[in-house]
């Protein structure tokens, strides 16, 4: 899903914000709320996802122990 995801960012960043022709015409959403979105579901899968992303170690220098 987020490479679809980014894919079509990627799309719609390289296309036109808006065309027209005889029949009519679009409009897509502002890249900068593409982003966001982006951010957004990338931000609820990493709180899904297993472990707090942080990772605790201790340190023990050399010549110490």
């Amino acid at each position: 899903m987020a490479d679809d995801l980014e894919d079509t960012i990627r799309q719609n960043a390289e296309g036109p914000a808006e065309a027209r022709d005889d029949a009519g015409g679009m409009k897509q959403h502002n890249l900068r709320d593409q982003i966001a979105v982006d951010r957004y579901l990338n931000s609820k899968q990493a709180v899904r996802s297993k472990g707090l992303g942080v990772r605790i170690t201790k340190l023990i220098p050399p010549g110490t122990a």
